[in-house]
């Protein structure tokens, strides 16, 4: 068997669904908690056995599959897998001096138990960067967006139109990691960043572009369709079936 031949048969095998790919970031995580299991094991089997369980929830949460992104002209993509929570006309954040525009906020919380690595929503160029010090509320609240620790991300797409997207904190999070820069040239899906332990990302559309998703709905970073900046389509309504 060629090495081609085995790696499609590891990637078409359940190996990829048991020990999924995860991100770099999260190795030293899973080694601390190993190790603490391995001590705690020590002191008292059943503590060792619950160590094991939060080893493997630890890796699992970092990890890192490959999305496969719709090569649509203007399509927005998710930033994040989870739940689309919010959907609001409100001004573009001040911190990237778009606050004298109306935009259209894309809210999606991840659970603890989504894939937290988080992926461009669309072709461009990042132009403006801020980092905000704040609070740690709950992701799932409307505040989060002013008072959370964030990052927060101004993008000129392929398209030529601007957006812009924010890394929110939550609850459980204390610490959100952005690899983009003033400058940084994207394609949409490509990774830029992961939070650890929960937490929400937003996405400012242009006045006059309607989501195409709808609240509830469930997103899957790189690969489900936000909107699309070519099109002027309506606004989607949906219900729960």
């Amino acid at each position: 068997m060629t090495t081609e031949n085995l790696k499609k048969f590891l990637n078409n095998s359940i190996i990829p669904y048991i020990f999924p790919r995860i991100n770099k970031e999260g190795w030293r995580f899973v080694a601390i908690f190993a190790l603490i299991t391995a001590l705690l094991a020590m002191l008292w089997t059943p503590f060792g056995i619950l160590g094991i369980i939060l080893t493997v929830w630890c890796y699992f949460f970092f990890r890192d599959p490959e999305r496969v992104t719709p090569k649509i002209d203007g399509a927005v993509v998710s930033p994040a897998d989870g739940k689309v929570q919010m959907i609001a006309k409100v001004k573009g954040p001040r911190e990237l001096n778009m606050q004298n525009e109306e935009y259209t906020r894309i809210s999606i919380f991840m659970s603890v138990f989504n894939v937290h690595v988080n992926r461009a929503p669309a072709d461009g160029v990042i132009t403006k960067t801020s980092y905000i010090k704040g609070k740690f509320f709950n992701a799932t609240l409307d505040k989060a967006s002013s008072d959370n620790e964030r990052q927060l991300l101004a993008m000129e797409t392929a398209s030529g139109h601007n957006i812009a997207f924010v890394q929110i904190a939550g609850l459980v999070a204390r610490r959100i990691l952005c690899f983009a820069k003033k400058g940084s040239k994207y394609k949409a899906g490509e990774r830029f960043g992961l939070i650890r332990f929960g937490s929400r990302l937003d996405v400012y559309l242009p006045l006059g572009i309607e989501p195409q998703v709808c609240v509830g709905q469930t997103m899957i970073a790189g690969e489900s369709i936000l909107a699309n900046l070519n099109s002027a389509g309506p606004k989607i309504e949906g219900e729960i079936r």
